[in-house]
């Protein structure tokens, strides 16, 4: 029982300090999170707002990152009215602009319309190649294979910037991550922490994209 204890101990000080409440302005640089939103749809069908509506990849959050772990809430300023009007459509539901601005918005040192002017920017500067937005059927990939074709339709963008996120044991794609640098200006390669996530998540040859239906 002694054992146990030092070993939950252990976990909950490894997590505080992965997943500490930071300093805002205080972090290394930003993962944009874009959501396959079929596959947040066949976990979460409940979400009424986003599933009513035939949606590709959607921008889930724009995180401040350290190297290992990331800084959240760090701050309690509460998110402002107007924000939702001043970038409408910029999240597929009115959840996340309260949400992720808490979590991850406070951290960034950003005023909240800095922050979402960033946000807004970066994930329309992301073009979603065409045979990803909106497909009838379901799509087989490997991560290399997705990973390509978004460079491909980017330029600027390298395969080595991109990270992936899978659900059901690696069988269907859940998000990507495009790693940028603090400022926000250009993409970087993605850390090792963040490679190994993916490896992870995503360990088999292949997964499927959920049918946008």
């Amino acid at each position: 029982m002694k054992q146990i204890m030092v070993l939950l101990m252990a976990t909950l000080l490894w997590t505080q300090a992965a997943q500490g409440k930071g300093q805002a302005g205080d972090f290394d640089y930003y993962a944009m999170a874009l959501s396959w939103s079929p596959e947040h749809c066949a976990i979460k069908p409940t979400d009424r707002e986003q599933c009513s509506r035939q949606l590709g990849f959607v921008l889930h959050g724009l995180w401040p990152q350290y190297l290992k772990g990331y800084p959240s809430e760090c701050g309690t300023e509460r998110l402002a009215g107007e924000v939702e009007r001043d970038f409408p459509g910029l999240y597929p539901s009115r959840f996340l602009y309260r949400h992720e601005w808490r979590k991850h918005g406070t951290c960034s040192g950003l005023s909240q319309f800095a922050f979402h002017q960033l946000a807004s920017d970066l994930r329309q500067k992301v073009q979603i190649p065409a045979a990803y937005q909106a497909p009838p059927q379901p799509l087989r990939k490997s991560r290399f294979q997705l990973k390509a074709d978004l460079a491909a339709a980017n330029h600027w963008l390298a395969p080595d910037s991109i990270t992936v996120a899978c659900a059901d044991g690696g069988r269907f794609l859940r998000e990507i991550y495009i790693c940028f640098n603090k400022a926000g200006t250009d993409a970087i390669p993605c850390p090792d922490e963040m490679q190994k996530r993916e490896r992870r998540s995503c360990g088999q040859p292949d997964f499927l994209l959920r049918s946008v239906r």
